[in-house]
């Protein structure tokens, strides 16, 4: 009896981790990628976003190793800088909608 219990407790001990795991894939996958009137330049000292879209957004760069940027306000015609990719070997992927 005692052998089941402790087989139960580290089942579900298993099953916890395996589920706190999937929320990080499950949040990038819920990322919104910035419309296509929304362009970007990248060097490795800075980011250039322009917001050549109607509407004003709140945009952010998206890192390949994860960096987290603030969201920006980006009005219409807008120029906003982010840091760039720098010397590391890291690199921008997109802009997406916060």
């Amino acid at each position: 009896m005692r052998s089941t219990i402790v087989a139960s407790v580290a089942a579900l001990a298993v099953a916890a981790s395996g589920s706190a795991q999937a929320e990080p894939q499950d949040d990038a996958g819920s990322r919104l990628a910035a419309p296509d009137c929304v362009t970007f330049s990248a060097d490795w000292r800075y980011t250039f976003v322009t917001n050549d879209c109607s509407d004003t957004l709140t945009v952010k760069v998206v890192y390949r190793d994860g960096t987290d940027v603030p969201c920006r306000l980006a009005p219409p015609k807008a120029l906003i800088t982010f840091p760039g990719y720098g010397t590391s070997g890291n690199e921008v992927l997109g802009v997406d909608v916060c």
